[in-house]
Protein backbone atom coordinates (compact mmCIF):
# COMPACT_ATOMS: atom_id res chain seq x y z
CA UNK A 1 0.00 0.00 0.00
CA UNK A 2 1.67 3.73 -0.98
CA UNK A 3 0.41 6.36 0.32
CA UNK A 4 1.23 9.91 -1.58
CA UNK A 5 0.68 13.37 -0.34
CA UNK A 6 -0.73 15.75 -2.96
CA UNK A 7 1.60 18.89 -3.55
CA UNK A 8 0.43 21.49 -5.30
CA UNK A 9 -2.63 22.56 -4.05
CA UNK A 10 -3.57 25.99 -3.82
CA UNK A 11 -5.16 27.62 -0.73
CA UNK A 12 -8.96 26.64 -0.79
CA UNK A 13 -11.55 29.26 -0.37
CA UNK A 14 -15.55 29.48 -0.69
CA UNK A 15 -16.62 27.84 -3.82
CA UNK A 16 -13.73 26.07 -5.21
CA UNK A 17 -14.28 22.63 -6.81
CA UNK A 18 -11.89 20.55 -4.28
CA UNK A 19 -12.20 17.37 -7.18
CA UNK A 20 -11.16 19.55 -9.97
CA UNK A 21 -8.05 20.86 -7.85
CA UNK A 22 -7.12 17.14 -6.83
CA UNK A 23 -7.00 16.35 -10.65
CA UNK A 24 -5.25 19.35 -11.78
CA UNK A 25 -2.38 18.95 -9.04
CA UNK A 26 -2.32 15.26 -9.20
CA UNK A 27 -1.71 15.46 -13.22
CA UNK A 28 2.00 15.05 -14.03
CA UNK A 29 2.45 14.11 -10.18
CA UNK A 30 0.20 10.75 -9.71
CA UNK A 31 -1.88 8.92 -11.75
CA UNK A 32 -5.46 8.44 -9.94
CA UNK A 33 -6.77 5.33 -11.00
CA UNK A 34 -9.78 2.52 -10.45
CA UNK A 35 -9.95 1.61 -6.49
CA UNK A 36 -7.84 4.51 -5.38
CA UNK A 37 -8.80 5.72 -2.28
CA UNK A 38 -8.53 10.01 -2.00
CA UNK A 39 -8.28 11.35 1.81
CA UNK A 40 -9.09 14.91 2.03
CA UNK A 41 -8.71 16.86 5.36
CA UNK A 42 -11.45 18.40 6.66
CA UNK A 43 -10.20 22.02 6.44
CA UNK A 44 -10.04 22.32 2.84
CA UNK A 45 -13.90 20.96 2.66
CA UNK A 46 -15.00 23.21 5.44
CA UNK A 47 -13.21 26.44 3.49
CA UNK A 48 -14.65 25.35 0.07
CA UNK A 49 -17.89 24.68 1.43
CA UNK A 50 -18.17 28.74 3.35
CA UNK A 51 -17.94 26.98 7.04
CA UNK A 52 -15.11 29.56 8.13
CA UNK A 53 -16.86 32.18 10.57
CA UNK A 54 -15.46 35.51 11.21
CA UNK A 55 -15.18 35.44 15.07
CA UNK A 56 -15.34 39.28 15.35
CA UNK A 57 -19.05 39.11 13.96
CA UNK A 58 -20.20 36.17 16.59
CA UNK A 59 -22.56 37.46 19.76
CA UNK A 60 -21.86 35.39 22.65
CA UNK A 61 -24.59 34.33 24.21
CA UNK A 62 -25.06 34.40 28.70
CA UNK A 63 -23.83 31.25 28.65
CA UNK A 64 -20.74 30.67 26.44
CA UNK A 65 -19.92 33.82 28.21
CA UNK A 66 -20.11 32.06 31.33
CA UNK A 67 -18.17 28.77 29.98
CA UNK A 68 -15.64 31.36 28.31
CA UNK A 69 -15.01 32.53 32.01
CA UNK A 70 -14.54 29.54 33.76
CA UNK A 71 -12.37 27.95 31.11
CA UNK A 72 -10.35 31.09 30.51
CA UNK A 73 -11.69 31.15 26.59
CA UNK A 74 -12.55 33.29 24.07
CA UNK A 75 -16.77 33.58 24.23
CA UNK A 76 -16.64 34.03 20.82
CA UNK A 77 -15.39 30.42 20.09
CA UNK A 78 -17.21 29.22 22.65
CA UNK A 79 -20.60 30.77 20.92
CA UNK A 80 -19.52 28.64 17.81
CA UNK A 81 -18.79 25.37 19.58
CA UNK A 82 -22.46 25.41 21.35
CA UNK A 83 -23.89 26.21 18.14
CA UNK A 84 -22.28 23.14 16.33
CA UNK A 85 -23.22 21.20 19.37
CA UNK A 86 -26.33 19.28 20.55
CA UNK A 87 -24.98 18.64 24.51
CA UNK A 88 -22.11 18.98 26.19
CA UNK A 89 -20.68 15.93 27.41
CA UNK A 90 -17.52 17.08 29.61
CA UNK A 91 -16.11 20.64 30.50
CA UNK A 92 -13.02 20.82 31.84
CA UNK A 93 -9.89 22.66 30.13
CA UNK A 94 -11.66 21.61 27.18
CA UNK A 95 -14.97 20.89 25.90
CA UNK A 96 -16.38 17.83 24.86
CA UNK A 97 -19.31 17.48 23.18
CA UNK A 98 -21.66 16.15 20.93
CA UNK A 99 -21.65 17.35 17.12
CA UNK A 100 -25.30 17.84 15.14
CA UNK A 101 -23.41 15.39 13.18
CA UNK A 102 -23.00 12.43 16.33
CA UNK A 103 -19.38 12.70 16.72
CA UNK A 104 -18.30 13.47 20.14
CA UNK A 105 -14.71 15.08 19.96
CA UNK A 106 -13.07 18.21 21.64
CA UNK A 107 -14.94 21.97 20.76
CA UNK A 108 -17.20 20.51 18.52
CA UNK A 109 -14.68 20.09 15.55
CA UNK A 110 -14.40 23.94 15.55
CA UNK A 111 -10.66 25.07 14.67
CA UNK A 112 -8.84 27.92 14.62
CA UNK A 113 -5.61 26.12 12.61
CA UNK A 114 -4.96 27.18 8.87
CA UNK A 115 -7.07 30.63 9.53
CA UNK A 116 -6.36 33.61 10.67
CA UNK A 117 -6.63 34.73 14.50
CA UNK A 118 -9.86 36.08 13.94
CA UNK A 119 -11.67 33.25 12.24
CA UNK A 120 -12.31 29.53 12.96
CA UNK A 121 -13.80 26.09 10.42
CA UNK A 122 -16.70 24.23 11.61
CA UNK A 123 -16.99 20.73 10.48
CA UNK A 124 -19.10 20.29 7.03
CA UNK A 125 -22.42 20.28 7.26
CA UNK A 126 -22.91 17.02 6.10
CA UNK A 127 -19.23 15.28 5.76
CA UNK A 128 -20.82 11.99 4.19
CA UNK A 129 -22.32 14.60 1.88
CA UNK A 130 -19.28 15.98 0.84
CA UNK A 131 -17.56 13.14 0.57
CA UNK A 132 -19.76 12.10 -1.88
CA UNK A 133 -19.87 14.97 -4.46
CA UNK A 134 -15.84 14.87 -4.59
CA UNK A 135 -15.89 11.08 -5.75
CA UNK A 136 -19.00 11.88 -8.04
CA UNK A 137 -16.78 14.78 -9.15
CA UNK A 138 -13.23 12.73 -9.60
CA UNK A 139 -15.60 10.35 -11.49
CA UNK A 140 -16.75 12.90 -13.90
CA UNK A 141 -13.71 14.37 -14.21
CA UNK A 142 -11.34 11.19 -14.49
CA UNK A 143 -13.64 8.69 -15.35
CA UNK A 144 -12.08 6.56 -12.56
CA UNK A 145 -14.23 4.89 -9.58
CA UNK A 146 -12.77 5.71 -6.51
CA UNK A 147 -13.24 6.15 -2.55
CA UNK A 148 -13.33 9.35 -0.45
CA UNK A 149 -12.55 9.52 2.89
CA UNK A 150 -13.01 12.93 4.68
CA UNK A 151 -10.67 13.28 7.68
CA UNK A 152 -10.14 14.93 11.39
CA UNK A 153 -7.77 14.62 13.78
CA UNK A 154 -9.99 13.32 17.49
CA UNK A 155 -8.51 12.89 20.24
CA UNK A 156 -9.57 9.20 22.53
CA UNK A 157 -11.02 8.57 25.10
CA UNK A 158 -8.07 6.84 27.47
CA UNK A 159 -5.07 7.60 25.09
CA UNK A 160 -2.66 10.57 24.87
CA UNK A 161 -2.57 12.12 21.23
CA UNK A 162 -4.54 12.93 18.80
CA UNK A 163 -5.41 10.25 15.36
CA UNK A 164 -6.82 11.26 12.45
CA UNK A 165 -10.33 9.52 12.02
CA UNK A 166 -13.05 9.43 9.31
CA UNK A 167 -16.10 12.22 9.23
CA UNK A 168 -16.73 11.64 5.53
CA UNK A 169 -16.94 8.49 3.79
CA UNK A 170 -18.11 7.39 0.13
CA UNK A 171 -17.52 4.38 -2.23
CA UNK A 172 -16.37 2.34 0.51
CA UNK A 173 -17.21 0.38 3.40
CA UNK A 174 -16.06 1.66 7.07
CA UNK A 175 -16.58 -1.55 9.09
CA UNK A 176 -15.30 -4.76 8.61
CA UNK A 177 -17.19 -7.23 9.98
CA UNK A 178 -15.16 -10.18 10.93
CA UNK A 179 -17.62 -11.77 13.38
CA UNK A 180 -17.37 -15.79 12.53
CA UNK A 181 -13.54 -15.56 10.96
CA UNK A 182 -11.40 -17.89 12.03
CA UNK A 183 -7.81 -16.69 13.46
CA UNK A 184 -4.61 -18.73 13.17
CA UNK A 185 -5.54 -21.40 16.05
CA UNK A 186 -8.96 -21.85 13.92
CA UNK A 187 -11.01 -20.09 17.14
CA UNK A 188 -14.07 -18.54 15.61
CA UNK A 189 -14.04 -14.69 15.91
CA UNK A 190 -17.07 -13.39 18.42
CA UNK A 191 -17.18 -9.54 18.57
CA UNK A 192 -14.21 -8.10 16.14
CA UNK A 193 -15.75 -5.34 14.02
CA UNK A 194 -12.71 -3.35 12.19
CA UNK A 195 -12.64 0.59 11.75
CA UNK A 196 -10.99 0.34 8.43
CA UNK A 197 -12.64 4.58 7.25
CA UNK A 198 -10.60 5.24 10.65
CA UNK A 199 -7.16 3.11 9.77
CA UNK A 200 -7.15 4.61 6.50
CA UNK A 201 -7.42 7.80 7.72
CA UNK A 202 -4.94 7.66 10.64
CA UNK A 203 -2.43 6.69 8.08
CA UNK A 204 -2.90 9.61 5.75
CA UNK A 205 -2.92 11.91 8.22
CA UNK A 206 0.64 10.61 9.00
CA UNK A 207 1.76 11.37 5.39
CA UNK A 208 -0.23 14.90 5.22
CA UNK A 209 1.29 16.20 8.63
CA UNK A 210 -0.79 18.74 11.03
CA UNK A 211 1.84 21.85 10.58
CA UNK A 212 2.10 23.76 7.69
CA UNK A 213 3.13 21.32 5.11
CA UNK A 214 0.26 21.90 2.96
CA UNK A 215 -0.66 18.69 1.90
CA UNK A 216 -4.15 18.27 2.89
CA UNK A 217 -4.71 15.30 -0.10
CA UNK A 218 -3.63 11.63 0.17
CA UNK A 219 -4.00 9.44 -2.58
CA UNK A 220 -3.74 5.51 -0.90
CA UNK A 221 -3.11 2.92 -3.64
CA UNK A 222 -3.24 -0.69 -3.18
CA UNK A 223 -5.32 -0.88 -0.07
CA UNK A 224 -7.38 -3.49 -0.01
CA UNK A 225 -10.71 -2.02 0.92
CA UNK A 226 -14.68 -3.22 0.51
CA UNK A 227 -16.70 -0.89 -1.83
CA UNK A 228 -19.87 -0.12 -1.17
CA UNK A 229 -22.52 2.92 0.10
CA UNK A 230 -20.65 3.19 3.68
CA UNK A 231 -20.89 6.48 5.28
CA UNK A 232 -18.84 7.83 8.24
CA UNK A 233 -21.93 7.47 10.78
CA UNK A 234 -21.65 4.21 10.64
CA UNK A 235 -18.85 4.54 12.70
CA UNK A 236 -20.49 6.17 15.77
CA UNK A 237 -21.48 4.44 18.20
CA UNK A 238 -25.01 4.43 19.81
CA UNK A 239 -25.70 5.82 22.87
CA UNK A 240 -27.93 2.98 24.48
CA UNK A 241 -24.09 1.06 23.84
CA UNK A 242 -21.69 3.10 25.21
CA UNK A 243 -20.45 2.21 28.78
CA UNK A 244 -19.10 6.05 29.69
CA UNK A 245 -20.80 8.58 28.67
Amino acid sequence: MNLIALRGLPIVKKGDDIAQLIAHAANGQVKIENGDIIVVAQSIVSKAEGNVYDLREINPSPRAIEIGKKMGRDPRKIELILRESTEIVRQAHVLITRTKHGFVCANAGVDSSNVDEDHATTLPEDPDASARRIRERIKDILGVDVAVIISDTHGRPFRKGAAGVAIGVAGMEPLWDLRDKRDLYGKKLTSTIFAAADSFAAAATIVMGETNEGTPVVIIKGAKYKPGDGRATDLVRPREHDLFL
